[in-house]
């Protein structure tokens, strides 16, 4: 039995649920994430923990264990951008291929409020659920970086 649970600005997780989280993410998403600062503030903002237009957290446990992840942040931009980026989205090695990503992918969607966006490598196998559940390319996403 799957359950979900939401995290977000009024309804935040524990300091150990959420390096739980973070831990997740990191070693589920695999060579398509990021390091663990990262993600946490990624988390930061969907909790409105720094100054930002907040997001959600979801996971999906399987008794105890997190199966599933996904990390909303709301980036204040209607009708300019997507109102909300799907920042990540990962599910457990040892469940994919069940469905989890899925139902993930459909509670994201309605807990939402307006469009939804996200960056997905080209290779990623992920690409395909996401244009099943709806998601179409529009963009060549394009990027400077400066030197520091």
């Amino acid at each position: 039995m799957i359950e979900m649970k939401v995290f977000n600005a009024t309804n935040k997780p524990s300091l150990e649920e959420k390096q739980e989280i973070i831990n997740f993410l990191f070693e589920n998403l695999q060579e398509y994430g990021d390091p663990k600062a990262d993600i946490e503030k990624a988390i930061d903002f969907s909790l409105r923990e720094h100054s930002s237009f907040g997001g959600f957290v979801l996971i999906a446990k399987n008794n105890t264990e997190i199966i599933g992840a996904v990390v909303i942040n709301q980036t204040g931009m209607k009708d300019y951008i997507p109102e909300n980026i799907l920042v990540y989205i990962a599910t457990h090695k040892d469940h994919r291929g069940k469905g989890v990503g899925k139902q993930l992918m459909k509670k994201t969607i309605k807990l939402t409020e307006g469009d939804i966006a996200l960056h997905v490598e080209p290779d990623n196998p992920a690409r395909f659920l996401y244009e099943k559940v709806g998601f179409s390319s529009k963009y060549i996403e394009m990027r400077y970086k400066k030197e520091r």
